[in-house]
């Protein structure tokens, strides 16, 4: 039994879709935008069923910001059907596409041929110095020689945080582009937020590992 997200604002069809689909797996539901891509990121679907049309933030920029960072399967379920959009949501990220109105055989058909697809292979750690990122277990492992490890189970923010860090050393991120990368509206843009994980990071790099660059924001010192 498969855990599926269904990103569906139509009540109608949000009850028709939960009742069928719900006879074979475990399905949440979100009707806005902003919980869409909360729900995507902090938890594991194996299937994520999205319509553009979402309030809040569009589906395409929950497809967009969600594919930063998960491989989560997406199947896009929308009336924008002209076939510009769907190369758009195709390249967005999206592993199929399927457009309203629909016959929901063929809907339950294209989900069962994603959920058969092999697992993406887990990506390796990124590595920064003796740290290791690691993706699969939200955990940052620190490696010294004749030293006992240390190890550090990561929040969902941490871990966005350092992610993007470790991707590109020596970039540097303004706060309001580390904010996006958090993509959860209940901070409303606070930015002193960011200095609170600063610090936090930190903490775990040492303290000249990530570089204040004032009136630019921060980056983490190359190796």
């Amino acid at each position: 039994m498969a855990k599926l997200l269904l990103c569906e604002d139509e009540p109608t069809l949000v009850e028709q879709l939960t009742a069928l689909l719900g006879k074979q797996h475990i399905v949440d539901h979100s009707g806005d935008g902003q919980e869409s891509l909360y729900l995507a990121m902090e938890f594991d679907y194996d299937l994520i069923v999205l319509d553009l049309g979402l309030p809040g933030l569009d589906g395409l920029a929950v497809l967009t910001r969600l594919r930063e960072h998960k491989a989560t399967p997406v199947l896009v379920l929308t009336a924008r059907n002209a076939w510009q959009e769907r190369v758009q949501g195709l390249k967005a990220g999206a592993d199929d596409y399927l457009g309203k109105p629909f016959h929901f055989e063929e809907l339950q058909a294209r989900i069962e041929a994603l959920l058969k697809r092999p697992p993406q292979q887990v990506p390796p750690c990124l590595t920064y110095r003796t740290f290791e990122l690691c993706e699969h277990e939200r955990t940052l492992i620190q490696r010294n020689s004749g030293v006992s490890e240390r190890r550090w189970s990561l929040t969902r923010n941490e871990f966005i945080l350092l992610h993007a860090f470790f991707q590109t050393p020596g970039r540097v991120f303004s706060k309001t582009q580390l904010l996006q990368k958090l993509g959860d509206q209940h901070y409303e843009r606070d930015q002193n937020l960011i200095e609170v994980y600063i610090r936090k990071l930190r903490q775990y790099l040492g303290k000249t590992a990530i570089e204040t660059l004032r009136g630019q924001g921060y980056r983490l010192v190359a190796t």
